[in-house]
């Protein structure tokens, strides 16, 4: 669960760097922003940033969930080998 909130975080960080640095550039072009297209091409920055700037806490979150696929994996084959035992 921790790997989760990692990523989580600096996902919205990132986001939110790239949305200040697009409205901050933005502004000083023209004196007008506006708050769509600057979310939009936030977002698309962020999004192409986390590709590469977070690889490895998306991997640490990746590894996480297919360990805890393989547990369910593994008890619920057990419960039907019980089962078939029966």
């Amino acid at each position: 669960m921790k790997e989760f909130w990692i990523y989580t975080l600096l996902r919205l960080a990132l986001f939110l760097g790239s949305l200040g640095i697009v409205v901050g550039v933005w502004f000083v072009l023209v004196d007008q922003v506006p708050v769509l297209w600057a979310v939009v091409i936030a977002f698309l920055m962020s999004g192409l940033g986390s590709y590469f700037l977070l690889d490895r806490p998306r991997e640490a979150l990746a590894r996480r969930v297919q360990d805890r696929a393989d547990k369910m994996a593994a008890k619920v084959e057990e419960m039907r080998s019980r089962e078939d035992q029966n």
